[in-house]
Parts: C-alpha cells; structure tokens; sequence
C-alpha cells in the first residue's frame, strides 16, 4: 500500500488513528519515542541520551556500592546500617531502580521497556518486604529501631539533611 507521497505505508488501516495521534506517521523519526512525541527531534534525543546515561551510571554506582557495603557487614555478621544503608535500607534496589529508569525509560524507550519498569518496580519491592521479615528474624529490634528510622529507596528531608551537614564537615 502506498501514501499519496508515493511512499510505501508500514500500517494497516486499524493502527493509523494511534500512528497520526501520536505524530508517528512522518516517512522519517530519526530521535527516540520522548523527543518524537514532546517535538524536540535529534537535540531532545541528545538531552535525553545524556540524561539517561547519567541516571544509568548512578544507578550501576549505587548498586556496586551498596553490594560492597552489604558484603563487609556480612563477613563481620552485622546489620549493614552505615554508608549508603544510613540512607536507605535498599540501595542495591534504588541503584537498580535509577538505572533502568535512566536506561529504559528516559535514554531509549520502547513500548517494552516503559511496560515493563513498574513491573520490576513492584517485583523488587516485594522481594525487598521478604528480605525484611528475614532481617527482622535475624536481628530482631535492631532492625525494627533501623527500619523505622531509613526509608527503603529513596531518602527522605532527614537524610538529605544528614547527607549535607556530613558532607560540610568534612
């Protein structure tokens, strides 16, 4: 089938409403599904590359640092309350959720990925509520005093604030 350009149409006659609401019928899309969609072409591809890549890279960071950190407090049998855990008591999980947010969502979108983040989202949080009844068995009130105290992804006011009177002091 071909356009009235002359050009062959990849459609069927069912999908073309979602294809033209979406400003997805141009002969050429040479940027990601963001800067199509917000206008922005190849400079918001750019931005978002950059952006995402950045989340992507904090992200694998977190995640590293927070296996290394986990990883000490285990040889030594302790619950794993400094560092990046006096923050957030999962920042494997908060490193993992950044990068894919960073990768998936933000740097190249497809309809797979944007589908399947919260899916990920909800998985890990429920491993993650597992893993807490197992810390609980294991280090009973110390983990509740801990738990009520650090959130479990991302820090609240009370640990940006601690992050910043940390980092002056040094």
């Amino acid at each position: 089938m071909a356009t009235l350009s002359g050009k062959p149409s990849y459609t069927t006659p069912g999908d073309t409403t979602l294809v033209r609401f979406f400003h997805l019928d141009r002969s050429h899309l040479n940027a990601n599904l963001w800067s199509t969609l917000l206008g922005m072409g190849e400079t918001g591809m750019m931005i978002s590359m950059i952006f995402g890549y950045a989340l992507l890279f904090v992200g694998i960071g977190l995640f590293i640092q927070g296996w290394r950190e986990l990883y000490r407090a285990h040889e030594n049998r302790r619950l794993a309350t400094t560092g990046l855990y006096s923050f957030v008591r999962h920042p494997q999980y908060s490193g993992l959720f950044i990068g894919l947010f960073g990768e998936g969502v933000v740097h190249w979108p497809t309809v797979f990925s944007i589908v399947l983040f919260p899916i990920i989202v909800i998985t890990y949080t429920l491993l993650s509520l597992r893993e807490e009844q197992r810390m609980l068995d294991q280090f009973g009130e110390q983990y509740r005093v801990y738990r009520a105290r650090v959130p479990m992804f991302f820090p609240g006011r009370r640990q940006w604030r601690q992050f910043i009177a940390r980092s002056q002091s040094e």
